[in-house]
């Protein structure tokens, strides 16, 4: 058995996972305890969601009044008398849109969270190690090839990004068999190895678009870009279903996912099985961005900035946090998208995906150029 730890000629007493302690002191915050300023602000990110979320379903191209809108509600629920045009446009466009792009946002920011804290990597999203480009390939394959459409689609493109999650783990755990996949090797292999593999799905992507006609083309096109034009109840409650799962097993995986933040040697000391953890939040994470691509295709820049935006707003990572962010993003996207793009685009509505990266590019210039001045 190996000695324990020591720090500065110290032993580290080794208690449970989470009550590590150096001679009875209280353990770091930043190894996973949330303060109470970092709960405070992730219910102020809850509120935030809450308000934007009804902000998304009142208002915009067709306002509805707080007690219209429950109105409506409890009559849909209830089958009471509705109002004519104004329950159609609640209950089959606003409240379906929201409650999906509301659902799409949480599993994306905690996908994001979940690589980018494990493999201890900024650039370990779904979007760049090529989660996302292995769902938008099989999709695109589904729709020009064999004519795809609807349910087909999302459950060709949940199909391909397990596929290339597959892919990318194996060859990123090729080294651990002779005994080199240890620490930040293995997670430097996993994000090179899925940049290599987006890079050529790609290129696939590219093919498959010039083989395609101008009206599946411009279908396609509008599912790469990420969209919640076909949001509807049943694709909500897929989604909804899969959050169930998945969230909570998100939690159950913070605590070795806290530990793994120490290093994988110091994790594996304090009796953390590495291999096994990680591969329980790969699947996690990989299951969670698959999901959310399935259902509005891939929205870029979501999973990758939700992380480090929580982690500067609450103080620390937080998977909540990231959740709640990645939330606000696709809302706030989604709005902008829907009612303010067509007010100086000629009526043009635009899928939030675009308004994603429009925005997510230079504000992740902000992070970096803010975060080298903080380091400076």
């Amino acid at each position: 058995m190996a000695d324990p730890p020591r720090k500065g000629g110290r032993a580290v007493t080794l208690l449970k996972p989470r009550e590590v302690a150096l001679d009875g002191n209280p353990p770091p915050k930043h190894w996973g305890y949330l303060p109470s300023r970092a709960v405070n602000r992730t219910a102020l990110l809850a509120a935030a969601v809450v308000l934007l979320f009804f902000a998304s379903v009142l208002l915009g191209s067709y306002t509805v009044t707080i007690p219209d809108f429950f109105t409506i509600v409890v009559n849909h629920l209830g089958g009471g008398a509705k109002i004519p045009g104004a329950s159609f446009i609640v209950m089959e466009n606003k409240l379906p849109r929201a409650v999906t792009g509301t659902m799409i946002g949480i599993a994306f920011g905690l996908a994001g969270a979940l690589f980018q804290t494990m493999l201890r990597n900024p650039l370990a999203s779904p979007d760049v190690i090529g989660i996302s480009s292995g769902a938008s390939a099989a999709a695109v394959t589904a729709i020009v090839i064999f004519g795809a459409s609807g349910a087909v689609v999302s459950a060709a493109a949940l199909v391909g990004a397990l596929a290339v999650a597959a892919l990318i783990y194996g060859i990123s755990s090729g080294g651990a068999s002779r005994g080199t996949g240890r620490g930040n090797a293995a997670g430097n292999r996993l994000v090179l190895a899925g940049i290599g593999i987006a890079a050529a799905l790609h290129a696939v992507v590219s093919f498959l678009m010039t083989r395609a006609d101008i009206r599946t083309a411009a279908d396609v096109l509008v599912w790469l870009n990420g969209s919640l034009n076909s949001a509807n109840w049943d694709r909500a409650g897929v989604l909804f279903l899969a959050l169930v799962v998945l969230v909570p097993a998100a939690a159950v995986i913070a605590g070795p996912l806290r530990i793994l933040e120490l290093g994988h040697d110091a994790a594996a000391g304090l009796g953390v099985r590495v291999n096994a953890a990680r591969l329980a939040l790969v699947l996690i994470a990989v299951a969670l961005a698959a999901v959310a691509t399935a259902a509005a295709g891939p929205v870029s820049f979501v999973a990758f900035l939700a992380g480090p935006i929580a982690r500067r707003f609450a103080g620390k990572a937080s998977l909540p946090a990231s959740a709640l962010v990645g939330a606000l993003i696709v809302l706030a996207a989604d709005y902008a998208a829907a009612n303010l793009a067509p007010l100086f685009l000629d009526g043009t509505v635009l899928p939030v995906g675009v308004v994603t990266g429009a925005l997510g590019a230079p504000f992740l210039l902000w992070l970096l150029a803010t975060a080298s001045r903080k380091d400076a």
